[in-house]
């Protein structure tokens, strides 16, 4: 709502309205999402080390202590990364109107909650549903002997998800400029850099690690980053 500006005075039909369907849709939404994941998730042997073992009663400390550096480090990465990409992107004039999306960016405090969104629900949608669907399709197609998916077939659904990961950040930037051929490359690709670092950490360390990372990726980009360009 901060970015769609005027969105509350245009309504037609009253706020509360507007937030409970969006409430009830999204709830349907990830009810969906998250019961095939963790069905298709068992199939082809990914899945939530850290909440199964707390479910079935097990020790996980130990496993999230180790995860939780590599989790956290590859986050700031992708951060750094996507931050350096678009200053790369800005060089070459293949930018939105930086005035415009100044003027209605978020405030750090919107951004660190905005980072709880990406860290868990994009990664229910993108990791656990899009990526575990498109692994289970490829497992479909070839497996290798041992009856497990294809190390080709995951990282294709690992690139996928990414880049449908990149082309879903694509409405937020069309409600502050005009999209162009190359600012709709660059906002898939910034966005797939950190969906592919996400996907391989579902793949090797479990959903939990992706989510980490990918929440620690949102604080250097929507909290840290921004409160150094307020400096």
């Amino acid at each position: 709502m901060t970015l769609q500006v005027g969105l509350p005075q245009n309504l037609h039909v009253p706020l509360y309205v507007l937030l409970t369907a969006q409430i009830i849709q999204n709830a349907v939404m990830f009810a969906v999402a998250i019961f095939i994941g963790l069905n298709l998730a068992k199939k082809v042997g990914f899945g939530l080390p850290i909440l199964e073992g707390w479910l079935e009663g097990r020790e996980v400390k130990s496993y999230l202590k180790s995860i939780l550096p590599i989790s956290i480090l590859l986050g700031i990465l992708a951060g750094i990364l996507i931050i350096g990409l678009d200053y790369l992107f800005s060089l070459e004039g293949i930018t939105a109107n930086v005035a415009q999306a100044v003027s209605i960016t978020p405030p750090a405090w919107q951004g660190f909650l905005a980072s709880f969104y990406g860290g868990i629900n994009e990664e229910i949608l993108l990791r656990l549903f899009v990526m575990t669907l498109l692994v289970w399709i490829f497992f479909k197609i070839k497996k290798t002997d041992d009856e497990k998916p294809t190390k080709i077939g995951i990282w294709l659904a690992i690139i996928l998800a990414a880049v449908i990961f990149g082309i879903g950040h694509l409405p937020a930037i069309l409600t502050i400029t005009t999209p162009t051929p190359q600012l709709v490359a660059r906002v898939i690709i910034l966005n797939s850099i950190g969906g592919i670092i996400f996907g391989w950490l579902y793949w090797k360390k479990g959903l939990e690690s992706a989510m980490i990372s990918h929440f620690s990726a949102d604080i250097v980009l929507h909290v840290i980053f921004l409160l150094l360009l307020l400096i």
